[in-house]
């Protein structure tokens, strides 16, 4: 079970890298464009109007995906901004009740937001909505991503639980660095 829950993360964190490359690959095509048209425009004096359809609406919908995506591979890998100034005072079991806490409650509220993001790509295809730019895209489509991954983001937070549940340090703990505690009391006066 564990290998497999690792791939979905990775998995989850790759495909959130190919959609940031996929925003770098629009932008890049509509740069070109725009500088194709400038040339055009200044050797024959009028631009030949060349444009990439709904660039900027694809953009964010690649933008809301790679977001997404990305938050259950952050989480596993200690980079989501943590408050810690409570738990690196505190060891033991209160540290771990913190823990158990803190996942528990992630884990429920990452649960409804998934819910109600699956409800919505549902509701978005029952109801044939789609985006108002020039290319025509069914709104559930980039929606399911959203979905995707807040659900594997509930597992994560889910799995964080159950490890510190069974008195093991979550992932996301063993991956941050020992000097980030230190950088922040530092930075205190501590």
């Amino acid at each position: 079970m564990r290998k497999f829950l690792d791939f979905l993360y990775r998995a989850s964190g790759v495909a959130a890298a190919a959609f940031l490359l996929a925003i770098c690959v629009v932008v890049l095509l509509q740069v070109g464009a725009n500088i194709i048209n400038s040339l055009v425009g200044w050797i024959t004096g009028t631009p030949i109007g060349l444009v990439v359809p709904s660039y900027a609406e694809f953009a964010g919908f690649f933008l809301a995906a790679s977001s997404f995506l990305a938050l259950a591979y952050a989480l596993r890998s200690g980079s989501h901004i943590r408050v810690s100034l409570i738990i690196q005072k505190v060891g033991g079991f209160p540290r771990r009740l913190i823990e158990l806490f803190c996942c528990a409650i992630g884990t429920a509220f990452s649960a409804y937001f998934s819910y109600f993001a699956v409800n919505l790509a549902v509701e978005s295809w029952q109801f044939g909505d789609v985006s108002p730019g020039m290319v025509v895209v069914p709104l559930w489509i980039p929606q399911i991503a959203m979905a995707v991954g807040l659900i594997v983001l509930t597992i994560s937070l889910a799995d964080s639980f159950f490890e510190a549940l069974r008195g093991e340090e979550p992932a996301y703990a063993k991956s941050a660095t020992p000097d980030d505690d230190d950088a922040v009391a530092e930075s205190l006066g501590e």
